[in-house]
């Protein structure tokens, strides 16, 4: 109740300077302040006071109406909380949501139709909550795995392409100039540049400077779930982006990048065996230099 009456009171500057200190001191202070600078708009009409006697003296056999002070500043709260709850509103369903998975970390997070996501290292999705189930459309840019809920299309835009489905699972990465996407569950539709393709149960497609590599796969969900990063045919430069990613250090690479190609797995847990495997790989030598540094050096 305290609070409330100083709150009526700081909106209509009648407090004392100890009840103005005490009231900024308030963990709730910095929100109305933001709340009362919306609503410098709003004002409250002052009462004509002799327009109201001269109609209560026209009056027979009525009551005096007396309206007391403290009415006036609970008006005006209470279209202060009004306006903040619309404001609220609006920017839980009409602004765009982002979601981020950070260098080093993974992250899981429900749609509104309860679509599960998990963000890979480094990736992140914008979303509009508003009418979801009529337009069940994101962004990607990284790498996602997605089991959906059945219901009308889904849609996963990235720059390298779409992939459009009903209610499945499947993965989609989209990481420089390399486009993949592997369907664990029903049916995917990909669409990249002037290509369309469907894919089903185990299958998966790959998208690299405008070549096309199909594949099957026989795990039930994405390796790097389970702390294991998969790659088939890629080149150095993009395993040692996908290691400063998953381990959030910064690589340098001082020798020219080999043309060889990697198909196997590193550990996303243990910083020291993916480089031993990458040492051995590409017959480097790999040192960390300080906590969050590593250099490659030709042997």
């Amino acid at each position: 109740m305290k609070k409330d009456r100083l709150l009526a009171k700081w909106l209509n500057n009648d407090l004392s300077e100890d009840e103005v200190a005490e009231f900024k001191a308030s963990p709730d202070f910095e929100k109305y302040q933001k709340i009362k600078n919306y609503t410098e708009h709003l004002e409250v009409a002052d009462l004509d006071e002799n327009a109201m006697l001269s109609n209560i003296l026209k009056q027979k056999k009525t009551t005096p109406k007396i309206v007391p002070l403290y009415k006036k500043w609970m008006f005006r709260v209470a279209a202060v909380f009004v306006l903040a709850l619309g404001i609220t509103f609006l920017l839980k369903n009409f602004v765009p949501q982002t979601q981020i998975a950070n260098f080093g970390e993974k992250t899981t997070f429900s749609l509104p139709d309860n679509s599960e996501v998990v963000l890979n290292s480094g990736s992140e999705i914008n979303y509009k909550k508003w009418n979801w189930d009529n337009n069940r459309r994101l962004e990607l840019k990284g790498e996602a795995y997605f089991r959906v809920s059945k219901g009308r299309r889904f849609e996963v835009q990235t720059n390298l392409g779409k992939v459009t489905v009903l209610g499945t699972q499947f993965n989609v990465k989209a990481r420089k100039n390399r486009f993949d996407v592997v369907c664990y569950e029903g049916r995917v539709k990909v669409n990249y540049a002037n290509t369309q393709i469907l894919l089903t149960h185990g299958q998966s497609v790959s998208f690299e400077n405008g070549k096309q590599v199909n594949m099957r796969v026989n795990s039930l969900k994405p390796e790097w779930t389970e702390n294991q990063i998969c790659f088939y045919k890629e080149n150095i430069r993009a395993i040692l982006d996908e290691v400063e990613r998953q381990y959030n250090v910064t690589i340098e690479l001082n020798t020219k990048d080999t043309n060889s190609l990697f198909t196997g797995k590193l550990p996303s847990k243990d910083l020291d065996v993916a480089l031993q495997i990458i040492n051995t790989t590409y017959h480097l030598k790999g040192i960390k230099v300080a906590k969050n540094k590593i250099i490659f050096d030709k042997k």
